[in-house]
């Protein structure tokens, strides 16, 4: 009976200890002190090669992986071939992939702006150089 009590007592230690330790603070995470401007700008050219990469592919032809036109090629053979469901999918992914561009076009014009902002600030990586 002493041994059902005593796991009893620890299940009841681990609990308490659990419940204690999700209730505490978090003490380990810092909260920011400014807005990530400094890393920002320090990542600008990354990003901006990032997104004319994307924007590069997007429009690319129909020999381009992950191009509208070869999306808009296999909605094309698969509307031809009578899958539906397969039709019905990649039209889908179609339209999510149009969408993109003109999302992609505005962060770019957003990040010319972010990065004026940075070489005023002379944080900028082409700044420092």
């Amino acid at each position: 009976m002493s041994e059902n009590r005593t796991t009893a007592a620890v299940c009841a230690i681990v609990l308490a200890g659990a419940l204690l330790a999700a209730a505490a603070p978090a003490g380990a995470a810092e909260t920011p002190t400014g807005d990530g401007s400094k890393a920002i700008c320090k990542r600008l050219p990354v990003t901006e090669a990032r997104l004319a990469k994307a924007t590069k592919r997007l429009g690319g032809d129909a020999t381009v992986a992950g191009s509208v036109a070869r999306l808009e090629k296999r909605v094309a053979e698969a509307k031809a071939a009578g899958h539906t469901e397969v039709y019905t999918y990649l039209d889908n992914r179609l339209t999510f992939r149009r969408s993109l561009l003109p999302t992609l076009e505005a962060r770019r014009n957003d990040l010319k702006a972010v990065a004026d902002w940075c070489a005023k600030q002379g944080s900028s990586p082409a700044a420092s150089k």
